[in-house]
């Protein structure tokens, strides 16, 4: 086989596991998927940032966004996957801005295993969306992509208005932007267990924007889930 990020050939070894299951080998070569830096040990139990046995959980950060009047109660909690490393910001330059989308099926085993460790199938899946210009741009939603490797369906609850990109903007303008999601035509939300979808948690102003849209119609908690944490 040839590496999905390299492109070097490898023989992936079959596992009695992917004998028994079904399962399909490993798309990457050892030393790729061994460059990838997951998420483990001691963490926040709210943003899931990786913590060392000295550090309080929840972390500062995150008693901050509690203390906030706005924010307080508005995530319930995010898990991420892997640390946002030089290696996965390569990997993500090369799949969110280059438009490479097969890459998504090298993260397809760690994101279930993530989803069914900390979430589970009574959660509604709502990928965080694009606007239709960056779509246009882009040629594809990132978490879209991350929620289809899920075993279980998605719902396009939310919609979202233009704005600069999230990237360029300083964390202090990320928190000082207005709401860009909003409602698309979905079924009543009240009681209903939300977990959002995206590929970068940084600040959280994101998925907080979209979970509190989310809470005001009535759902009962919402959580996320993201392929990296910053």
């Amino acid at each position: 086989m040839n590496c999905l990020l390299c492109h070097s050939s490898y023989n992936p070894i079959a596992s009695w596991r992917q004998l028994l299951f079904l399962e399909d080998v490993d798309v990457l070569c050892p030393r790729c998927r061994g460059s990838f830096a997951l998420i483990d040990g001691r963490l926040c139990e709210m943003c899931g940032r990786p913590l060392d046995e000295a550090s309080p959980s929840p972390c500062a950060d995150c008693l901050r966004w509690q203390e906030d009047e706005q924010w307080g109660g508005v995530l319930v909690k995010n898990r991420s996957v892997y640390v946002y490393n030089d290696w996965m910001k390569e990997v993500v330059t090369l799949w969110k801005f280059r438009g490479d989308y097969a890459i998504v099926d090298a993260f397809r085993r760690p994101f279930v295993h993530a989803f069914r460790q900390s979430f589970g199938r009574e959660w509604h899946i709502v990928p965080i969306p694009l606007s239709p210009e960056r779509l246009y741009e882009r040629g594809f939603n990132q978490a879209e992509a991350l929620a289809r490797q899920l075993p279980f369906p998605s719902f396009p609850w939310l919609a979202r208005k233009h704005s600069e990109k999230q990237s360029k903007k300083s964390r202090r303008e990320r928190l000082e932007t207005d709401n860009p999601f909003f409602l698309t035509d979905c079924p009543p939300l009240t009681g209903k267990r939300i977990v959002l979808i995206d590929d970068i948690y940084t600040t959280g102003i994101t998925v907080r924007h979209a979970a509190r849209v989310l809470g005001e119609a009535g759902a009962a908690e919402v959580g996320s889930l993201t392929l990296v944490r910053a």
